[in-house]
């Protein structure tokens, strides 16, 4: 089978990873290999979708004789899955109808997400209800739903039918915060937890965040709830996003410090709050820089966290140096404290020059907005996933502050 091989201290980040991507082969243990590393088994089928952690130092194996998990010695979910629906269909089961059953879903509570490559063959939409009320009892489900294609209509709304059961909503527990939403309406990305678990470390203390782009919460919650900012601006445009945020808000008891702002955040109207703006919107963020620079506390200035989807020239090239910068541009790069590589180690070029390039447009903004020179510093470059090959998910944590004269 094939196997991904790190170090011990990185294994654990890449099974949260491969398990977070549904790339894990629960049928085998993880193993010791040659060299003190640890190997992890991954599908065979879904190699063409791996897309290695950046800072995790991992290489493809193969293992001639893989150690079954102690879940592969009991049926699992998917082979009760796969044995039950062999039984329903008896003579009309075929490989092609094995190859649509899935291996890995989402659980929402009592609602399982099955994938948008789960049960395409036109077989299965003839067996009707007894299909889904065969796969819900498999897998331990009261409802089931099926995703597809995030539509095109800039709030990137899913495409999700629900096919067993009459309530889409559901609530999902994430490091100790309740998210509810509907699953038809508003998304939910596993794929962010990295960056919602640094957001939660963060020193926001006795702080104002305003965060642009809101959704139902996902870094909004975080803020409040564990780096105890004081209070929080959340601004969202859809109104199924901004029904379910004022929910979590009630869920996790902090709706008395957050002030919700349904409408298009280019349009905001709040000026000289923030201590901290949150930007967290993909592939860029860049229109709202401006109301970023606008919100900031004239005086006394504050953090941006800047998203973006960065392009990376193939693996071939070279990764620079961490490079100090002029006083306006100054690059530091923490230690991190989670069992990772240190960042500024493994920086890429093109990180580097988009990061280099956005400190110069947010300080061109803000010194035409206040009419007096600020300056900017790079305080970090968080890679959080890759998105296609070469296209990488990055934050910019920027301090934007007035310049002494």
């Amino acid at each position: 089978i094939p196997a991904l091989a790190t170090e011990r201290q990185f294994a654990q980040h890449l099974r949260e990873h491969l398990e977070e991507e549904q790339l894990l082969d629960g049928r085998y243990r993880l193993q010791e290999v040659p060299g003190g590393r640890v190997a992890l088994p991954v599908l065979e089928e879904k190699l063409d979708q791996l897309r290695l952690p950046l800072k995790i130092p991992c290489g493809l194996i193969r293992i001639k004789d893989p150690v079954p998990s102690r879940a592969a010695r009991r049926r699992t979910p998917a082979q009760k899955l796969q044995d039950e629906l062999r039984q329903l269909l008896g003579e009309s089961w075929s490989e092609e109808l094995e190859r649509d059953v899935p291996r890995a879903w989402q659980r929402h509570g009592d609602l399982v997400l099955l994938s948008e490559d789960s049960f395409r063959a036109s077989l299965w939409e003839k067996l009707g209800p007894a299909l889904w009320e065969t796969v819900a009892w498999a897998l331990g489900a009261r409802r089931l739903a099926r995703r597809g294609r995030v539509l095109p209509d800039g709030m990137r709304s899913p495409s999700v039918t629900l096919l067993l059961g009459q309530d889409s909503w559901v609530e999902h527990v994430d490091n100790g915060i309740r998210y509810t939403f509907d699953v038809t309406k508003c998304m939910f990305s596993p794929g962010n937890i990295t960056e919602k678990l640094r957001v939660a470390s963060l020193p926001c203390s006795g702080e104002v965040l305003v965060d642009l782009y809101a959704g139902i919460g996902y870094f909004t919650l975080p803020y409040l709830v564990h780096a105890a900012a004081a209070f929080a601006h959340a601004c969202e445009w859809n109104g199924h996003a901004v029904e379910a945020l004022r929910r979590n808000l009630v869920l996790n008891g902090v709706q008395d410090r957050c002030h919700v702002h349904h409408g298009d955040s280019r349009q905001l109207e709040l000026r000289d709050v923030a201590d901290r703006v949150n930007l967290g919107l993909i592939p860029s963020s860049e229109e709202g820089w401006p109301v970023a620079c606008r919100v900031l506390k004239k005086s006394t200035g504050g953090v941006l966290h800047i998203h973006h989807n960065v392009e990376t020239l193939p693996a071939q090239t070279p990764v620079l140096p961490a490079k100090q910068g002029s006083q306006d541009r100054e690059v530091q790069h923490p230690m991190e404290d989670r069992g990772k590589e240190i960042l500024g180690a493994r920086i890429r070029p093109e990180w580097q020059r988009w990061a280099e390039a956005t400190a110069t447009q947010i300080r061109g903004l803000l010194t035409e907005l206040h009419g007096q020179p600020w300056r900017t510093s790079i305080l970090h470059i968080e890679a959080v996933k890759s998105y296609a090959p070469h296209v990488h998910h990055l934050v910019l944590d920027l301090e934007c502050r007035p310049a002494l004269p």
